[in-house]
């Protein structure tokens, strides 16, 4: 799996104009991607890694989002496994399909809310439209493997 988080200082997901979910203030915009070997317990690290991302600054230093007690708007974004090495057009045979993805991204967001964080999302496999204010700006790329058995 493939989160893109993003630091914002304000963020709104909509469909067709109405929208679904947003905050304002500081908190993450997280984009998640899934590939084909992905599975639960990888969701679920995954929104670990993400709710404890030190890349807030506090008093105390560098802090999560679970620290500030800072909201999340996730939205399932298959574009992070698109394979550009080849021509002009992407390939985007590395992202699962949506009877894979989206129980998956589901379960990154159940675990996220599991762990106390405030959750937005959007609607998955929708044309959405994200508008969000980065700060800093700060944006990273976490990606976890599923466990080895």
């Amino acid at each position: 799996m493939r989160a893109l988080v993003q630091r914002a200082l304000g963020a709104s997901v909509s469909v067709d104009g109405e929208v679904l979910g947003s905050f304002s203030g500081p908190g993450l915009v997280v984009l998640i991607g899934v590939t084909h070997t992905d599975d639960a317990p990888t969701a679920q690290k995954l929104a670990e890694k993400i709710f404890q991302l030190r890349i807030f600054n506090g008093d105390s230093g560098e802090v999560s989002a679970r620290d500030l007690d800072a909201p999340l708007l996730v939205i399932s974004q298959f574009t992070l496994y698109a394979d550009t090495k080849k021509g002009r057009r992407p390939s985007w045979d590395a992202a699962a399909p949506a009877p894979i993805a989206e129980p998956l991204v589901q379960e990154c967001i159940d675990a996220l809310r599991r762990l106390g964080a405030t959750v937005h999302t959007g609607k998955f496999g929708a044309d959405m439209q994200v508008n969000f204010t980065n700060d800093g700006p700060i944006t990273i790329l976490l990606e976890l493997d599923p466990p080895l058995l």
